[in-house]
């Protein structure tokens, strides 16, 4: 996403995370996800709890960006593979397709609707005129209005925190300088609550222009700080990366986005992949140092893929036996964010909140041809979305 301004997703959920926003960091939570790392410390095991009602969507995002090297550009064949194991291997039943590039959506949500799949088709173009951003939601929201009268399942979401993305809303002449106003608070708030709904209003209002199923938009979910009207929209949509001490906050929290009478989605959740990510919540991508050539691991980080397993499956329990609408985890892959076994210090994978794990055949080579191999995140969702599916 943010393509446009050369910024990854991981380095938008850092950045967004640094000035307090998009994805907050709550307390510790006294829950598997701790007994996990204090598990991983003791090479021990840690237990799983049960759902009760159930989500009608579970599913995955799936991000369609450029791609930040030419060694994990974007590929229609890679593409096709990743949505084949999402569809057999994971269990899911939708797909959040997000990005820029029509394009790219437009032949994912191909591949999605094909293997007959839930398409969320969530266009994100960032950091160009209002007008680029607009059209391109059109372009991509008719072909989602195709596929939906061709009998795919589709959902549109127009965009996912505008805030940060659509320039004029926060001062700055793109995404860094956005970040570096927010982070000082050299903004009008109430300013740019007005600017942020009117640009919310015109961007529903294409989609319902072009799409006639469900609309939809990934919202931070700070309601102080991104106030939206639900009334424009048929689903609430949450991106969620909150830590609490007990389930019981996550209903308190969650509860509340209910009250618009409106099916809520969680459009996005999750937490990287070391001991101590989910106390840090959307900062979890804030320990690698991109000022270094090549970026590397910040402290003696501790690799636990049981935690960011146990996390999630936590998480996803709270909205099942809430019965929300939808849940999509964050991510499949993130190609830029290699797996090292061979050299911690450089195991981007660490500071990501894929499900898979990039490895590359030539680790230092940008041009190495690489493959997935799944974590244990990937099992864990696979399990309890394929306990729902049966």
């Amino acid at each position: 996403m943010a393509e446009n301004a050369g910024m990854s997703r991981a380095r938008f959920m850092a950045a967004a995370a640094a000035v307090g926003v998009g994805a907050a960091a709550g307390l510790p939570l006294a829950s598997s996800a701790e007994a996990a790392a204090k598990a991983d410390s003791r090479r021990g095991r840690a237990g799983r709890g049960s759902t009760q009602r159930g989500l009608t969507h579970r599913g995955v995002v799936y991000t369609v960006g450029a791609g930040e090297t030419p060694g994990t550009a974007w590929s229609g064949r890679r593409m096709r593979g990743d949505i084949r194991a999402i569809a057999h291997d994971l269990h899911a039943d939708t797909v959040e397709v997000t990005g820029d590039g029509v394009e790219r959506l437009t032949a994912t949500a191909d591949e999605v609707a094909e293997r007959g799949l839930h398409v969320w088709l969530q266009p994100t173009l960032g950091d160009v005129p209002e007008k680029q951003i607009l059209d391109h939601l059109a372009e991509a929201g008719r072909h989602g209005e195709r596929l939906r009268r061709q009998g795919a399942r589709v959902t549109l979401a127009v965009g996912c925190e505008f805030w940060l993305f659509v320039p004029g809303i926060v001062p700055g002449a793109d995404v860094f300088e956005r970040i570096e106003n927010l982070r000082k608070e050299d903004f009008d708030l109430a300013g740019m609550q007005r600017r942020l709904a009117a640009f919310t209003a015109k961007a529903a209002g294409v989609g319902r222009s072009v799409f006639r199923g469900k609309l939809s938009y990934a919202a931070a979910q700070d309601t102080s700080f991104e106030n939206v009207d639900w009334n424009l929209f048929d689903i609430v949509g949450i991106d969620y990366y909150s830590y609490f001490p007990q389930r019981e906050r996550y209903v308190a929290e969650l509860r509340k986005f209910r009250r618009w009478g409106k099916p809520v989605a969680i459009t996005e959740f999750g937490t990287c992949t070391f001991v101590g990510a989910p106390e840090q919540g959307g900062m979890g991508w804030d320990v690698v140092d991109y000022g270094k050539e090549p970026p590397e691991i910040k402290g003696d980080l501790v690799r636990s893929e049981r935690v960011q397993a146990a996390y999630l499956t936590d998480l996803l329990d709270v909205f099942e036996s809430m019965g929300l609408y939808a849940a999509m985890a964050f991510e499949f892959v993130t190609a830029d964010a290699p797996h090292r076994p061979d050299n911690p210090r450089y195991d981007l994978d660490m500071a990501s909140y894929a499900v898979v794990k990039p490895l590359k055949n030539r680790p230092d080579d940008p041009n190495s041809p690489w493959h997935w191999e799944p974590k244990q995140a990937f099992h864990a969702l696979a399990r309890q979305y394929g306990r729902k599916s049966a």
